[in-house]
């Protein structure tokens, strides 16, 4: 890990930390794991309101001694940044409060990055230290129809969107992922088409699939809500199709690039505040 660990702005009362332990890994797909979390810790979580509420998983570089129990904020206080852990943005798939329990699902590039292969291999008993969750969508209720974009990344959020969908909702979700057996399930309303984009074997970030699917489509009459998230090119070719194209209104638009090809997390957070980076 070359990089340094993102500055921040938040802090302990904005992004409360919370320590959970990993109860079960599920294999999702051949490049997709869920990670379900709870246990004592789970009590200290505090939920909030958007369906693409995300967590700012928490890795502690090896090679340091951190204090324990671990403290984020008392790290980020007290030692230099170049020791802070490094921190991995996710969207937390669904929530169970009656159980206790949490869904994560993680992007597998076999031992490409650094919250990938952590889940590949974590298993009951493990620790997992977030803070957070931020967030702020949620489909709006007076639009005619919903259209979602994004690649694997941005399965989680647009899969916890769609399915809290009331039933008589209408909408298009476009969603690319490498092939066949990386489709999952997820509970659409009738109205609802799930349109599968197959990159076959092409590297995420650098096909046109996704931005071709949704410049092209036949959209469906009235006033739409877009979430569109993904890679960061992906994004910034949609911003086009979305605002120039279609005419859309800064308010019916959610649009985000949750990475970069090419960059680690770090870097792409540090570069949000460049040029390259913005939106």
């Amino acid at each position: 890990m070359t990089s340094a660990p993102a500055a921040t702005t938040a802090n302990r009362n904005s992004r409360p930390q919370t320590d959970l332990t990993v109860l079960r890994r599920e294999q999702l797909s051949p490049h997709m794991v869920r990670i379900v979390a709870g246990g004592p810790g789970f009590a200290g979580y505090v939920n909030n309101g958007f369906v693409d509420r995300y967590v700012k998983i928490v890795f502690p570089q090896p090679g340091i001694e951190y204090p324990e129990p671990l403290d984020l904020w008392a790290i980020r206080e007290t030692m230099p940044r170049a020791q802070w852990p490094h921190t991995r943005t996710y969207t937390v798939r669904w929530v169970d409060l009656a159980a206790g329990e949490l869904a994560i699902d993680f992007v597998i590039h076999g031992d490409e990055g650094l919250a990938g292969p952590w889940a590949a291999a974590a298993g009951p008993g493990d620790r997992m230290t977030f803070t957070g969750p931020g967030g702020g969508y949620n489909p709006d209720p007076t639009a005619d129809w919903h259209l979602f974009a994004g690649d694997e990344s941005a399965l989680p959020a647009i899969g916890a969107a769609i399915e809290s969908l009331p039933q008589d909702a209408r909408g298009l979700a476009f969603l690319e992922v490498d092939g066949d057996a990386d489709l999952q399930p997820i509970e659409a309303p009738a109205g609802v088409e799930l349109v599968w984009l197959m990159r076959g074997g092409v590297p995420a970030g650098s096909s046109e699939l996704l931005v071709n699917a949704v410049r092209d489509a036949v959209w469906p009459e009235g006033r739409v809500h877009v979430f569109a998230h993904g890679e960061r090119g992906y994004m910034k070719s949609l911003r086009d199709v979305l605002y120039v194209q279609r005419g859309l209104a800064r308010g019916q638009v959610s649009l985000s690039g949750y990475w970069a090809k090419g960059r680690v997390e770090d870097d792409f957070q540090a570069e949000k505040k460049l040029p390259i980076g913005k939106i």
